[in-house]
């Protein structure tokens, strides 16, 4: 388990400003309760995960290690927000995190903690994870309530509405929302069943970067769509990571070369009185990356670890994704995703699968009378192309797969959890996953990972 010396008085200082803004936030909440003209929020989350260990006939630079392990993560964050004009406000988010993942969140696709950032550290960083402004254009028509919230001030607005956000956040704000299945410190810990694990999202190692979305509503549909920068080299930090991140870290890319852009489609209804809603996904991504045939070619010619700058060059990667959730009944609902990814380049931001499908459910406490706990239970599968399989059998790496060779196993993770408050606004999670051929590889598990969860927020 990582620990760093300054960690202690580290935290006492991020939780006694956290809790002096909790103070500052109730008495805002009241004296604002109708419409708010700004608020703060924070949350505190610790999570701690392990593996007794596994068979494995072989291993590699990317591989999870086979003979067990505990790591440990922690995330802190400090929001505030404000109004500027009617329509218009600004939001900031400082957050801190510590720790790593299980191997340093390598060996597996379907990560086992959303916490787990794919660059670990043992000391505590810092950044801002969202700074950005949001415009909102009523278009008239029926109004709805706002609620209060991390990044939303309480009010009412337009149900008709045109709504522009500008600056720094992550695209998972806007896009493939999931009632069921969206937050790594209150629902699925793995990070497969929150996001669509085939989508390579625009950010950097944490999951933060700078863009524009704009969004559509209307009573029954949405309709989004978003532009936002990449990082100019694999799994790294943005350009303004340089200013928002401590310790600074980053590169400068060629901006017009270095994007990803996404649109979605959102359609809600009623079944029997139930609510749900179907989503579809489309994004592009380019970038400074290598085909997997022509690095395929290299490998087999030189041996694993050769120079692959040659198969390297700016290339469009595009994939496509659908999201649905369904409410069955007063205390249980259902949720699936599914993507694709040309699955002819590398993995740049995210995870390097190719294909994904999840399906899961989240049932209610009052469902035998304990309202606050909550339980969850999820499948996933996840796929590399024959591209991307010829080239880990020829001893290639990507972000978090990489064993030397492969024996090809679509990978398949099972997880279950139980939530339930221990005092007042404290958490606790217990969580287990079940992780068969991890990183696509049949010669290497079945993985037992075991976890708890701490979570506290107002």
């Amino acid at each position: 388990m990582n620990h760093a010396g300054n960690r202690p008085t580290t935290m006492k200082l991020h939780l006694l400003l956290i809790s002096l803004a909790a103070c500052v936030s109730l008495r805002a909440q009241e004296v604002n309760s109708a419409t708010q003209n700004w608020n703060l929020h924070a949350q505190v989350t610790e999570a701690v995960q392990g593996d007794p260990g596994f068979s494995a006939k072989y291993s590699g630079p990317n591989s999870l290690k086979s003979k067990g392990e505990v790591q440990e993560t922690f995330t802190s964050d400090l929001f505030a927000g404000a109004r500027l004009w009617k329509g218009g406000e600004i939001y900031a988010d400082a957050l801190m995190w510590q720790g790593y993942g299980l191997s340093h969140t390598e060996g597996i696709e379907a990560f086992p903690n959303g916490d787990a950032f794919k660059l670990g550290t043992t000391i505590p960083h810092f950044m801002f994870a969202h700074l950005f402004i949001r415009g909102t254009l009523g278009l008239g028509g029926k109004r709805e309530s706002v609620p209060d919230g991390p990044l939303t001030l309480a009010g009412k607005q337009d149900i008709s509405r045109l709504t522009f956000t500008l600056g720094r956040f992550t695209p998972m704000d806007i896009f493939d929302h999931n009632v069921y299945a969206q937050d790594p410190h209150t629902q699925f810990m793995n990070w497969a069943m929150n996001t669509n694990l085939a989508w390579d999202f625009p950010s950097d190692s944490v999951g933060y970067t700078t863009g524009i979305a704009v969004e559509l509503n209307q009573p029954k549909w949405t309709l989004r769509s978003g532009f936002f920068q990449v990082p100019f080299t694999k799994n790294g930090f943005t350009a303004d990571d340089q200013a928002f991140l401590w310790p600074h870290e980053g590169s400068n890319g060629s901006f017009l070369r270095s994007w990803g852009t996404m649109a979605e489609f959102e359609r809600r209804y009623d079944a029997n009185a139930h609510p749900g809603a179907i989503r579809l996904l489309a994004w592009l991504n380019e970038g400074h990356m290598i085909r997997y045939r022509e690095a395929t070619l290299i490998l087999e010619a030189n041996g694993p670890g050769a120079d692959l700058s040659a198969a390297r060059a700016y290339r469009y990667k595009n994939g496509f994704g659908l999201n649905w959730e369904q409410k069955l009944a007063s205390n249980v609902g259902v949720f699936s995703r599914l993507g694709w990814t040309d699955g002819q380049e590398e993995g740049w931001m995210y995870t390097d699968a190719n294909w994904t499908a999840s399906f899961g459910m989240s049932i209610n406490g009052a469902a035998w009378r304990r309202t606050d706990d909550s339980f969850g239970l999820a499948f996933v599968t996840t796929g590399a192309s024959n591209s991307a399989q010829k080239y880990l059998e020829a001893g290639g790496t990507d972000i978090i797969d990489g064993d030397s060779k492969l024996t090809y196993g679509s990978e398949m993770v099972m997880e279950a959890y139980y939530n339930l408050p221990i005092w007042k606004a404290i958490h606790a999670t217990m969580d287990y996953e079940l992780v068969n051929h991890p990183a696509f590889n049949r010669d290497r598990g079945p993985v037992s990972v075991f976890g708890i969860r701490f979570h506290w927020q107002f």
